[in-house]
């Protein structure tokens, strides 16, 4: 009998999960989504970037000062109490805050409170501070730069590593060591975090591998310039003698965008990289791995030729593209990971160049069914008689409308007319999010992922995220009642009847 191929998931993040405590987080509702997922016949549950996140980038999962810290503000309150670390009284006079959008700010507060309070404990908790003990060992490579650069933030009222003193941008070992001593309180504190997320993290990819759920994660190309990346590895990123980026990430003008965008983030130095058979990488890959059964990385472009744009540019227009020593690098990770546990955002432009380093190196990359329906819709390759085998086929992603707001408010009277021909149906607002479910369920892609929203059938209003929007983004949360019998039922159904369910033994 043939071993089955064909899957399905869900893509949510974490922070969009219910939760008294303003944002979504590893807790009861995470393993309660596990459970859904299991019985509606899933394989994956994908989600964004684990990483820091900071109110000053917008609370963008993409945007963090971290490339191997968690986010603290998935930790989960009820977990802490499960495992001891707190009491009960500790949730005496909590504030319960709406569910409806992700609060921030209220969700920090809160999960600093419990976390300065859990820490205060650690000396008489002696199980836990071995374990905390030896988590800090074993982390160490990134984990005591990463607790240092956060005291100093703190310790300089968040001004960026940049403008700190000379001999700490510089990371002068005697000044490192003055304030490793001097600030040793706030350190512990940082990395106690640490493990608190990863432990709880680490309850959770257990309890999904019981239910058989595998995790999809997500990898930035890019690091922040203000991140404990950059400041304790400045070699491997294009900087000029003040320790400032020579050059930005961005891409070209183009269709959507007459000037392009300009990311800001430093570029990294390829060349230099390739010295020491790009290490870096390697270790951020398996540090992923040990997080996610497979994981996307973002812009896949930029992994072959990357848009460079001068220091001191507004814009992206005066970029140039810079060509990667991309089979060099893949081959490196292809010796180090066997198979390769990554998927190609294969999105945007795509020359031969990055087609061919796909097919060497097998990468499946990504087909949108929002994208399928333009002019050329007989060659275009996002449409389901276009699609290959070793692909991920997606109703959207959370840079789309959701797919009843591209219905309600992006496709022209042609798109739809052209929807309603390929699928033979009148579609209308009610039903256009469940056919676009079915039509990825019949696709020929081993693995179709549906954003919830398109399985709940939601609209506009619940978008997670707008391109080129700085306010209101990642904020979306789903109903507490949303994952009913009915949806289980249908979405089971679903899954079998197009042979992504569980297999027939």
């Amino acid at each position: 009998m043939k071993t089955q191929d064909r899957f399905s998931g869900i893509l949510l993040h974490v922070t969009s999960l219910p939760s008294r405590f303003g944002v979504g987080d590893l807790g009861p509702e995470a393993k309660r989504f596990v459970d859904f997922l299991a019985e509606s016949g899933q394989r994956y549950w994908q989600m964004l970037p684990l990483n820091p996140t900071s109110p000053i980038h917008g609370n963008s999962p993409y945007s963090s000062d971290s490339a191997f810290a968690g986010n603290p503000l998935l930790i989960s309150p009820e977990a802490m109490l499960e495992a001891g670390l707190l009491q009960e009284e500790d949730f005496y006079g909590l504030p319960r805050i709406p569910v409806e959008r992700v609060k921030y700010g209220q969700a920090a507060e809160i999960r600093e409170e419990l976390l300065r309070k859990a820490f205060a404990r650690l000396e008489s908790r002696p199980l836990v501070r071995s374990k905390f003990e030896e988590f800090r060992k074993e982390q160490a490579d990134w984990l005591e730069d990463y607790a240092l650069f956060r005291a100093l933030k703190n310790h300089f009222d968040q001004l960026p590593w940049t403008s700190w003193p000379q001999a700490l941008q510089r990371r002068e070992s005697s000044a490192l060591a003055k304030f490793r001593d001097e600030l040793r309180s706030d350190i512990d504190l940082a990395c106690f975090r640490q493990f608190v997320f990863f432990s709880q993290w680490q309850s959770l990819r257990e309890y999904c591998r019981r239910r058989g759920v595998q995790l999809i994660g997500d990898i930035p190309i890019y690091v922040n310039e203000d991140s404990v990346d950059v400041w304790a590895n400045p070699r491997l990123f294009k900087l000029d003698a003040s320790l400032r980026p020579r050059v930005q990430a961005g891409v070209p003008p183009d269709y959507f965008s007459e000037t392009g965008q300009l990311w800001g983030n430093p570029v990294y130095d390829w060349e230099q990289m390739q010295k020491d058979d790009f290490s870096w990488w390697v270790w951020r890959i398996r540090h992923n791995t040990m997080l996610f059964d497979m994981v996307r990385l973002d812009h896949f472009r930029g992994f072959v030729a990357c848009w460079e744009v001068p220091a001191g540019h507004k814009t992206a227009m005066h970029g140039k593209w810079v060509d990667l020593p991309a089979k060099s690098f893949f081959r490196v990770l292809s010796e180090a990971f066997d198979p390769l546990p990554l998927i190609a955002e294969d999105l945007g432009t795509i020359d031969d160049a990055v087609r061919d380093i796909m097919r060497e190196f097998s990468l499946p990359g990504m087909k949108i069914l929002l994208f399928a329906f333009g002019p050329d819709l007989p060659t275009n390759p996002y449409v389901p008689h276009n699609h290959i085998q070793k692909c991920l086929v997606y109703t959207g992603t959370h840079d789309n409308n959701t797919v009843r707001g591209w219905f309600e408010e992006e496709a022209d009277a042609e798109t739809l007319a052209r929807v309603n021909e390929y699928l033979d149906a009148h579609c209308t607002a009610d039903n256009i999010a469940s056919r676009f479910v079915r039509l990825a369920m019949q696709s020929v892609a081993e693995t179709a992922i549906f954003p919830l929203q398109d399985i709940l059938g939601l609209s506009a209003a619940s978008k997670m995220n707008v391109p080129g929007v700085s306010n209101g983004n990642w904020s979306w949360r789903m109903a507490p009642d949303s994952l009913n019998a009915a949806v289980r039922k249908h979405l089971l159904y679903l899954t079998t009847l197009y042979g992504r369910g569980p297999t027939h033994k």
